[in-house]
């Protein structure tokens, strides 16, 4: 019922207000305060020195809005630097025109303020061209004998001007210019995030009695505003941003300048929507009666916080069920990032302490303070944080050791090659080469090594470098848990390594298997990192080069060219336990328990299977249509069980073992059950369990069928990342439809049709169809960004709700928000 004006602790001022009811909301920009009252009532402080010289204060008044029925819902203040708030039109003077045709081509003032003065430099000069001379300065051009001239880019500081943005219960956004409280922007229909908004005119007082009626059929099915902020992002605040919450969603808007408009005194500007795959809204599992009954009682809460150098960011934090970071950097892109690793975020501030520097607060659902700081030896301008470490050299493995929580990485180097290897009997003859000719360029070879890293401050581990011979590829490098009397369990973890020997085409090929074991030892003084050794348990040549490693049943599975053999490890030897011979050439196995996946590089997979009671290795079931092979993974679904597979021709493929199917003859023909075009070649994937989160509080049978989904993630040689999930048969049907229906409603990029885009691609004629069965996940997506009304229209041809589409791709969100 009161505002006061505090310096420090000390009371310097205190307004009490009497308007029929609390004060609920205020915007702050300095040197304007604008508050509402519940019944939406907006008044005006301001701060101006006192004029008896008694310091600084408030200063109250009632704006002239304009005459609208409807109530204001929320508003926002804003202070604009950017230079793109302005009512006059585009000055055009006629030198212009005559010096742009001589000069070189003059970069717009918007997309001037997008570019980084001090990130130009040679390399960015080199692949995008030379940066233009924006048009408010004169450049500065150093001339250096031999070089181009350089250009030194400058942008123009404009002076602030202050607008309020209000938006009312029947959907109507409008924009003052303050102090004056000037009309000059109104959007119609504001709630229904349209793709972009553009000006409506003025404001219409009273509305013609035959429309009365069905504006207010559109105004009950609009969504209510929230919560409205507008920020200026990016280099100097120059980009400015439109964050409003809709209903339980989330719309985001940037401004461009638009000269075209014809009304006078407004402004010329429009805001276009940003896409995004953020979701807000909680998923009605997790609602319980308690939450329903506080949330049908209005209350005004801040969840859009704008933030000021949080570790050098700053942005906008979204609270609510699913908090998010929004960033936007130098390079001018929007980035998004989850933060679900505490629940619910009610309330957050930045916090910057001499033990906290540039820190946050915020309180969980559980209403605990959190005092934290954001790890600067992250990078968060990319689409997942990312941390860089520099190795100097090729990284080809890179494998995770759990018992001792190090990083086994295998690099290698391009060196100089000054030899050949002949071959007399068993022994090896070096040759050296002559330079012939001062023009000769001597070839390089790769030299492997390997290497330990700590994963806390990613530096080397000393004492734990293994360099391997000359000419020697390391192949696999996997974990393997191996038979041994010593521990309790019966197995012990161990590090397998397979290398192969190139040494020319002429020389018959040889490899190497090794068995390593990390240990614990005492740390050398001053040196914490040295408490981890390697220890070669086994290493022995074997008759050809070894492709292919995974363990089964405590047993090494190694593939040597088109051989497959069992081994077990005793008193530090391998003794052969069973092998079968395969197509042509194996370059992958994989294991569950006693079944083994290997890939041929011509001829498909092949499931085998081990049986240890009578130490027999048979081929159970293969694919016998030819398939060059790139990389192969269990798709695991509580029970279930398939085989996922990338070829050469970027397809992922499934396949299922179904020995009750007439057509699989039974069993000894692997079945394809879905496939689709990634457009990717992949060449590694990693399998992880499903995200609970909340689930396993809240719901504890659906959290156990959750907790036998698996996640695939995979890598493609495109610098790309992606992941594929196992889904119910009832949202995988309703997915479908919307997929279809998307398909035509969506404009195609480029002119491109996504479902022929995605179809099985293969250069030879198979005698079957396509079989599909894997959605499209990026497409789906895009239903996100639809308007209401299309949202709506969507949902409606395939006969269900847009909040059951949102609650489909709101669950398949949490299951794989691992970053």
């Amino acid at each position: 019922m009161g505002v006061r004006l505090l310096h420090g602790s000390r009371q310097v001022q205190h307004i009490p207000l009497d308007v029929g009811s609390p004060v609920v909301w205020a915007s702050v920009a300095d040197p304007y305060v604008v508050i509402m009252s519940a019944e939406g009532l907006v008044i005006q402080l301001y701060l101006k020195p006192d004029d008896f010289g008694n310091g600084n204060r408030l200063q109250i008044s009632r704006p002239q809005l304009a005459q609208v029925k409807s109530r204001v819902s929320s508003l926002c203040v804003y202070k604009d630097v950017s230079g793109l708030f302005n009512t006059l039109p585009r000055k055009e003077p006629e030198e212009t025109s005559q010096a742009t045709n001589n000069a070189a081509p003059v970069i717009n003032v918007a997309d001037v303020l997008k570019i980084n003065p001090e990130a130009v430099d040679d390399e960015d000069a080199l692949l995008y061209g030379e940066v233009a001379t924006p048009v408010e300065k004169a450049v500065d051009e150093v001339k250096v004998p031999g070089k181009k001239t350089r250009r030194k880019i400058e942008v123009k500081e404009y002076p602030p001007t202050f607008w309020l943005f209000l938006v009312r219960e029947n959907g109507i956004l409008e924009i003052y210019s303050l102090p004056g409280y000037k009309l000059c922007y109104l959007v119609k229909n504001f709630p229904m995030g349209q793709k972009y908004l553009v000006d409506s005119g003025q404001a219409t007082s009273t509305l013609p009695n035959a429309s009365e009626k069905s504006t207010e059929k559109l105004h009950e099915a609009l969504p209510i505003i929230h919560e409205i902020l507008v920020v200026g992002l990016g280099i100097r605040n120059s980009r400015p941003m439109l964050l409003a919450r809709a209903g339980e969603d989330l719309l985001i808007y940037e401004v461009f300048p638009f000269y075209e408009i014809e009304i006078e005194n407004h402004l010329k500007l429009r805001f276009r929507k940003v896409n995004h795959e953020l979701l807000t809204r909680a998923r009605k599992v997790f609602k319980s009666k308690k939450n329903e009954e506080t949330e049908a009682t209005p209350v005004c809460k801040r969840w859009l916080r704008y933030f000021v150098d949080i570790s050098g960011y700053s942005g906008v934090f979204v609270c609510g069920a699913n908090p998010y970071w929004l960033f936007l950097t130098t390079h001018g892109e929007l980035r998004i990032h989850s933060m679900t690793i505490d629940g619910a975020v009610t309330c957050f501030a930045p916090f910057h302490n001499v033990n906290c520097p540039r820190g946050f607060l915020y309180f969980n659902k559980q209403g605990e303070l959190r005092i934290c700081v954001l790890p600067t030896h992250l990078n968060y301008d990319a689409p997942w944080p990312v941390r860089k470490v520099p190795l100097r050299c090729t990284p080809h493995f890179i494998n995770y050791h759990p018992d001792t929580k190090t990083y086994c990485i295998v690099t290698s180097s391009l060196e100089t090659c000054i030899k050949l290897v002949r071959f007399n009997g068993d022994e090896k003859e070096f040759e050296v080469i002559e330079k012939t000719d001062e023009r000769y360029i001597y070839p390089v070879t790769e030299k492997f090594s390997m290497q330990l890293f700590s994963p806390v401050s990613w530096e080397v581990i000393p004492n734990t470098l293994m360099e391997f011979e000359e000419w020697e590829h390391v192949t696999n490098v996997k974990n393997v848990m191996l038979a041994s009397e010593g521990t309790r369990s019966g197995l012990k973890g161990y590090i397998a390594l397979s290398t192969s020997f190139a040494y020319g085409e002429d020389v018959t090929s040889r490899g190497r298997m090794l068995i390593l074991d990390i240990i614990d030892v005492v740390p050398e003084p001053g040196q914490p990192l040295t408490k981890n050794k390697m220890k070669i348990v086994y290493s022995k040549e074997q008759k050809g080069p070894v492709t292919a490693i995974c363990q089964v049943a405590g047993f090494l599975l190694s593939a040597i060219g088109q051989k497959i053999y069992i081994w077990q490890l005793k008193d530090n030897d391998l003794i052969g336990v069973a092998f079968i011979d395969t197509q042509i050439y194996i370059h992958s196995a994989i294991s569950i328990k006693n079944l083994i996946i290997v890939a041929d590089v011509y001829k498909s997979i092949s499931l085998l299977r081990y049986q240890e009671n009578s130490r027999t290795l048979s081929l159970v079931s293969k694919d016998v249509q030819p398939l060059e092979v790139y990389g192969i993974e269990f798709l695991i679904d509580n029970a279930q069980a398939g085989f996922l597979v990338s070829d050469v021709e970027k397809n992922l493929v499934v396949f299922a073992y179904c020995p009750e199917a007439r057509e699989s003859f039974g069993g000894s023909k692997l079945l394809r059950k879905a496939d689709i075009h990634l457009g990717y070649q992949v060449t590694s994937f990693f399998r992880i369990r499903s995200r609970l989160g909340d689930l396993a509080n809240s719901d504890k049978r659906q959290a156990a069928i959750v907790e036998k989904r698996h996640i695939i993630m995979f890598a493609t040689l495109d610098g790309g990342l992606g992941y594929i999930l196992p889904i119910s048969e009832k949202t995988y049907r309703r997915l479908l439809m919307l997929q279809n229906v998307l398909v035509v409603n969506i404009p195609h990029t480029a002119g491109l049709n996504p479902k022929a885009f995605r179809l099985y691609k293969s250069q030879r004629k198979l005698l079957q169809n396509p079989h599909r069965n894997i959605l499209d996940g990026d497409l789906l997506t895009m239903f996100l960004n639809l308007s209401i009304s299309e949202k709506n229209e969507v949902a409606k041809r395939i006969g269900t709700s847009s909040d059951q589409i949102l609650e489909d791709l709101l669950e398949i969100h949490q299951y794989t928000a691992y970053f």
